[in-house]
């Protein structure tokens, strides 16, 4: 187990040796998951391309003409004081 201070603008520097073990250079990415009451710590890998996939749509194939006209109906709702 290894600890680390929170600093007064929110930042906390990830040990040296957790940084080796994933491999994580400066100027990379990395995810914070939470998981319940825990926090995860994944290093993003690679390009947007390698996350296609990772979310699930509610419908196969999607319709997205349908998508949009709900959401022109749900703002011409607000633009009007209805919604």
């Amino acid at each position: 187990m290894l600890e680390s201070t929170i600093t007064r603008k929110g930042q906390v520097t990830i040990p040296k040796a957790i940084r080796d073990r994933l491999g994580v250079k400066e100027g990379e990415k990395v995810l914070f998951v939470m998981r319940g009451e825990e926090v995860v710590l994944k290093v993003v890998k690679g390009t947007i391309l390698d996350l296609k996939g990772s979310v699930k749509p509610s419908a196969r194939p999607e319709d997205f003409e349908k998508i949009r006209r709900s959401v022109r109906q749900s703002v011409a709702k607000k633009v009007a004081g209805h919604g």
